[in-house]
């Protein structure tokens, strides 16, 4: 069993890659085998709108037609048993190569077709990891539940399955006085990375166990 989870910050080793670690260990620690893909490592666009995924009889019907440096993970991806999407909020969304990413990794399967809603071939539990500097309380403000929502009903409707993990008001800066951002109180922000990031982290690892096991028991209904 394979479970890839794909960093959309550009952060290696902040608060949403390790959070994608810890899922990957969960999904490691039943088992499977786990991969950690970076996108700004790769040199990629967004869709280009050229419908050739959705051309009857094209040689790249179900698939995106595009070649860079996305193609060979698209590929990687539909051989996973379950993927896991990582991304910060960035101006009430998720980061501009996770929002091109999800392009060409949902759109291709998506039809216009109320008897067929996807070509993808199995059930494939897809999650989302969000990190935010905002607090909860702001989430309405900012359009974050309905941003959270639109994103779990996409991939719903493609791969069967989808659930959501968010991490508000994160610790963005080792040191806060070096930046504009007196709107955050620095000891606060500090008690919560280390009383509550924990407990996310926790959800990160259960995330993956739950993803494994899922697919487990849809394997042993076959």
């Amino acid at each position: 069993m394979k479970v890839i989870a794909i960093n959309g910050s550009p952060r290696k080793k902040w608060n949403t890659a390790t959070l994608l670690e810890k899922a990957l260990e969960g999904a490691n620690s039943e088992g499977a085998e786990v991969e950690l893909i970076h996108l700004y490592d790769l040199n990629f666009k967004g869709c280009t709108s050229c419908f050739s995924c959705k051309l009857k009889g094209g040689k790249s019907y179900g698939k995106c037609a595009m070649k860079d440096e996305l193609t060979p993970v698209l590929e990687k991806l539909k051989d996973a048993d379950a993927v896991i999407l990582g991304s910060p909020i960035y101006l009430g969304n998720s980061t501009g190569e996770m929002r091109s990413f999800m392009e060409r990794y949902v759109f291709p399967y998506l039809t216009y077709s109320d008897n067929l809603p996807s070509l993808y071939p199995k059930n494939t539990p897809v999650g989302f990891i969000y990190t935010m500097g905002v607090k909860e309380e702001y989430f309405d403000m900012f359009g974050l539940r309905k941003t959270i929502e639109l994103n779990e009903n996409f991939t719903k409707r493609i791969f069967g399955y989808s659930e959501s993990l968010y991490s508000a008001d994160t610790y963005q800066f080792d040191d806060y006085s070096k930046y504009v951002s007196d709107r955050f109180d620095p000891e606060e922000k500090a008690k919560r990375r280390k009383e509550v990031f924990p407990h996310d982290c926790e959800k990160a690892f259960e995330m993956g166990v739950r993803f494994v096991k899922r697919q487990r028991a849809l394997e042993a209904q076959k």
